[in-house]
């Protein structure tokens, strides 16, 4: 019997065993060459333990069967046992490694100080000038960092050969010297030297990360004139460049002029539709893929998450969460059940967050993030910051960037303003406080808390070449109602040779709008395109609505939305409608509604601008129509809320609630303000009462106003005269702004509330706002 040949043609573990018995009955098993090949048939199915006992039971081994057996521990991730069967082969007597043991026995190195032990053992062994072993080495000190050791052994060789020439590119690629990669790229290209579909593959990613269209478009011509563009690698990685350029038609281009497709060609164009926010086509190339019989892997099933998510679809939520639990990823993979998290998160189902989150097997520091990052998108702040402090207690993890990214907004969003000063703590200890993404955070943090002085001193300290820190201080500025120093900054910023994005005109234009600059807002909107080259979105023109209609144009509001070269979105008509209840205006309310019911019919807070505007114009039969409206449609209004931090506690109230077991000396104080604010002059307006009852109720409803409540209690537990800052989820309304002036006169306080809208310091009877918000 041929040995040899059945033993490099077997395909099954059973019929291995057969041909292993056989071996030993027919007295060959001692032959080192079939002993060797009898190793490496039980690595290949995947019988390690197998393989590691024929290797024992080889009387005499030589090198090849050493390099089998170190190669099959390294292959099925075995990295220790295969260190120490190499150290095994250097104890034998008379036996060294050759060529091919060190390319292997490299993979086991487990630190920088292990490859510079093994180099010198190569440069021990004469293989020091070996291309082989040159390009393992190459590999391995770029895998631990040390680009400066992977360059000098390139420049050492006397020869180079293309496996070289792709190690040391590929190796600057994974250390992130993009710019020394396309340099010895280009090098490779001048000396004529191979450029494979190895090399196409490593260096196309590169020009992506350096935002260099052309030159990835002139790597692909490359390809195409020397015959790779048809390679599977280089096809995806062409796939991959373009859509990560922005430039998903010559992806899709390439996609389709495939002959062959694999999973990660069918993942790469799901991607990138997903991360074009194009969910229909991303549901519509899942159901191709399926078609042409590939099975989706966890990155596949990442992708459609997102997806889905984006589109609001529960049913398709669901079916994908059903996708994961079937495979068993739900609880064994966190890459997996961290995306389920995101995903019922962005749907708002924070219940299964929690419940996915709980039947983690395992969860790492992304798991907790995304739980924190659930909690605050969905307004349950206090909620997120248990989770944060239960991170640290409960499993000893330390928060990183994400984490800091994610608990600061639930600070912001409850003006936790202690807590967030801890938190800026924190970030120094970590080292974090000058990283952009958690500077922009503080910077926003300690603007929407009121205290804007100390984000301006965080962000005059603070690295400011990126446009993050300068858009949340300009944001910071506008809510406070403080447009012209926006503009100022808006001005500094273009001296620093920091350029603005569309976020950047976001918080300008809504600074304006704040503060009432008309002529501003008009001026710069225009500016956005001429001069600065950014086409306005959707955001913008709710900006400019928004700005025209608290001014009171009402008219010219409705003009721009007509003539928009975008579809007005909800914001746009949200923006719209309120201005029409500031103003009263009744007609255009009613019209701006019809198409919020149809844009967005499940946001009741569109429902509750129409109810209020009917109500302030006595039209209560409209204000009933609405109501039962929002009531068919199962829509419950958002109870309106204040909050204040006394003794660091987040101590909120809700409108006409007594349960605080302080009630009844807040309610107390409440009738002693009341009055002193009739002496001098506070007459209650019961315009802002949406019901239909008589003076006297009307009079408590509006004592019992959220905020009412929260500077009540701030002033009988806190120093007399001390500055009180108060935070309210809804737009204050005019009575209790009206009230809140008074109150800071016979208190001689200053009052700081947060609305929903913007800031409003109230000190000696008067207002910061000037009473335009």
């Amino acid at each position: 019997m041929d040995f040899h040949r059945r033993l490099l043609s077997c395909t099954s573990l059973r019929s291995s065993r057969t041909l292993h018995a056989l071996l030993l009955i027919s007295g060959q098993s001692a032959d080192i060459l079939l002993a060797t090949d009898l190793l490496n048939l039980y690595s290949r199915l995947g019988d390690l333990p197998a393989a590691a006992l024929s290797f024992n039971q080889i009387p005499k081994q030589n090198i090849f069967s050493y390099n089998s057996m170190i190669s099959s521990f390294v292959r099925h991730g075995f990295l220790t046992d295969a260190f120490l069967c190499f150290h095994r082969l250097l104890a034998v007597p008379n036996l060294r490694p050759d060529s091919f043991t060190f390319p292997v026995a490299l993979k086991c190195c487990t630190s920088l100080e292990d490859i510079k032990k093994m180099h010198s053992l190569v440069k021990r062994s004469g293989f020091g000038t070996d291309l082989f072993v040159s390009s393992s080495l190459i590999s391995g000190y770029s895998k631990f960092g040390s680009v400066e050791y992977a360059e000098k052994v390139f420049d050492e060789m006397p020869l180079r050969d293309s496996g070289c020439w792709n190690a040391m590119v590929s190796g600057l690629c994974q250390s992130g010297r993009d710019d020394y990669a396309v340099q010895v790229f280009n090098q490779m290209v001048q000396v004529e030297a191979c450029v494979d579909k190895v090399t196409i593959s490593c260096i196309l990613p590169v020009y992506a990360s350096l935002n260099d269209l052309l030159m990835g478009m002139s790597v692909h011509v490359y390809s195409i004139k020397h015959g790779l563009d048809s390679d599977i690698f280089v096809s995806n990685a062409l796939i991959d460049m373009y859509s990560k350029l922005c430039c998903l038609e010559d992806a899709r281009h390439i996609f389709d002029s495939m002959e062959c497709r694999d999973l990660v060609t069918w993942n790469t164009m799901i991607t990138a539709y997903e991360q074009f926010g194009d969910s229909t086509v991303v549901l519509e190339f899942f159901g191709l893929m399926k078609r042409n019989g590939l099975k989706p892997d966890i990155l596949t099933l990442v992708s459609l998450s997102s997806a889905v998510s984006q589109i609001q679809h529960e049913g398709n939520c669901r079916a994908v969460h059903g996708f994961f639990v079937r495979r068993g990823w739900d609880e064994d993979d966190i890459f997996a059940g961290n995306a389920i998290i995101d995903m019922y998160g962005k749907m708002n189902k924070v219940k299964y967050c929690q419940d996915v989150f709980d039947r983690m097997h395992v969860r790492d520091v992304i798991s907790w993030n995304t739980l924190i990052t659930s909690y605050s998108q969905n307004g349950l702040a206090n909620e997120a910051i248990e989770v944060y402090e239960n991170m640290g207690r409960y499993e000893g993890l330390k928060p990183v960037q994400g984490t800091f990214a994610s608990i600061l907004p639930a600070c912001s969003h409850i003006g936790a303003l202690r807590k967030g000063a801890q938190i800026h703590g924190q970030t120094i200890k970590a080292g974090l406080h000058f990283d952009v993404f958690v500077g922009t955070c503080l910077i926003d943090m300690y603007a929407k808390c009121g205290k804007l002085v100390d984000a301006m001193a965080l962000f005059v300290g603070m690295p400011i070449s990126s446009s993050g820190p300068w858009n949340a201080i300009i944001a910071g500025h506008g809510s406070h109602g403080q447009g012209k120093k926006a503009l100022e900054l808006f001005s500094e910023m273009q001296r620093e040779g920091v350029n603005p994005d569309h976020v950047t005109f976001v918080s300008l234009l809504s600074a304006f709008s704040h503060a009432g600059l008309v002529q501003l807002g008009k001026e710069y909107f225009q500016l956005m395109k001429s001069r600065y080259g950014i086409e306005p979105m959707v955001k913008h023109y709710a900006c400019i609505v928004d700005l025209l209609g608290r001014a009171g144009h009402l008219d010219e509001a409705y003009k721009l939305i007509q003539n928009m070269p975008l579809k007005p979105d909800a914001g746009v008509w949200g923006a719209f409608l309120a201005s029409c209840r500031i103003h009263g205006n009744v007609e255009l309310g009613r019209l701006a509604s019809t198409w919020l019911f149809e844009i967005d019919h499940e946001n009741v807070g569109y429902y509750v601008l129409l109810s209020n505007l009917y109500a302030r114009g006595g039209e209560w039969k409209g204000v009933n129509e609405v109501r039962s409206l929002a009531k068919q449609r199962s829509l419950l209004k958002t109870p309106g809320w204040s909050s204040i931090e006394v003794n660091n506690k987040v101590n909120v109230f809700f409108t006409g609630n007594q349960s605080h077991p302080q009630y009844e000396e807040m309610y107390k104080e409440l009738v002693i303000l009341l009055a002193k604010m009739k002496n001098i002059g506070y007459i209650p307006d019961y315009s802002f009462v949406l019901q239909d009852v008589e003076d006297d109720e009307k009079e408590h409803i509006l004592a019992s106003h959220s905020e009412r409540l929260a500077i009540a209690f701030g002033i009988i537990s806190t120093k007399p005269k001390s500055t009180l800052y108060i935070f309210k989820n809804l737009r204050v309304c005019g009575d209790c702004h009206n009230a809140t002036k008074y109150i800071s006169r016979v208190t001689e306080r200053e009052i700081v509330v947060r609305d929903s809208n913007r800031f409003h310091h109230f000190k000696e009877g008067n207002c910061s706002c000037g009473d335009y918000w």
